[in-house]
């Protein structure tokens, strides 16, 4: 089989992700009267290869001295079902570009620098109140296609017992930044093409408005599951 380019494979995915996930009226109503997390496109990047450390902090490397280069950001927040009611022992998973904007898959032919002491990907499992965590780094946004640049984003798939899985993405609220940076980064998001596959009122629930505290970034990602 001919191997998709970069652009090839956020073209397909991004496209076929949001027939299935908008297409279904009742699936869309339920999602809204539930107050369920949106589900979203996973992308052409979701990790192929396994590495030995995939734990909440994304900055450091195990084995490695130095940190990741990026702003610095700490993401919290409360795994529940549709009752609020908090889920234990939920698996949370996260994989991200650096700060360059380059993932670390094989399928990342954009030329854009690695960076060998970013993570990538992480893991986090919710305690008894349903609450997780990870630090991590702001990535950076890349060009899907000659008139497509994707923004900042994390992406994200939770596993609990009981639940149907989910898999959504993150995105930064532009007033998380300095004015001009947060003007260039809500206008990505107002123009990205897998984020306006959802309503305004499903964005509101994947985007973030962060805070500065002590140099680093701090923002809270809640999540509603289904239950099956």
């Amino acid at each position: 089989m001919k191997q998709m380019t970069r652009r090839e494979l956020i073209k397909k995915t991004g496209t076929l992700g949001g027939v299935f996930i908008t297409g279904n009226p009742l699936i869309a109503g339920l999602r809204d009267f539930c107050g369920l997390t949106p589900a979203q496109t996973e992308g052409p990047f979701y990790p192929v290869v396994d590495q030995t450390d995939k734990d909440w902090d994304l900055t450091q490397v195990k084995g490695k001295s130095k940190s990741a280069k990026g702003q610095v950001v700490w993401i919290t927040g409360t795994v529940t079902d549709e009752n609020c009611r908090p889920v234990e022992k939920a698996l949370v998973e996260i994989w991200q570009a650096a700060f360059s904007g380059r993932y670390h898959h094989p399928g990342d032919d954009s030329g854009l620098e690695l960076d060998p002491n970013f993570q990538y990907w992480g893991r986090a499992v919710t305690d008894p109140l349903g609450q997780y965590q990870f630090k991590t780094i702001v990535p950076g946004h890349y060009p899907a296609d000659a008139h497509w640049i994707r923004p900042p984003h994390i992406h994200y798939k939770v596993f609990a017992t009981g639940f149907h899985d989910l898999t959504t993405q993150m995105y930064f609220s532009g007033s998380s930044f300095i004015e001009e940076k947060g003007k260039f980064i809500d206008e990505l998001n107002r123009k990205d093409r897998v984020l306006n596959q959802l309503s305004s009122q499903e964005q509101q629930k994947v985007i973030v408005t962060f805070s500065a505290k002590e140099n680093d970034l701090r923002g809270t990602f809640d999540i509603t599951l289904k239950r099956i």
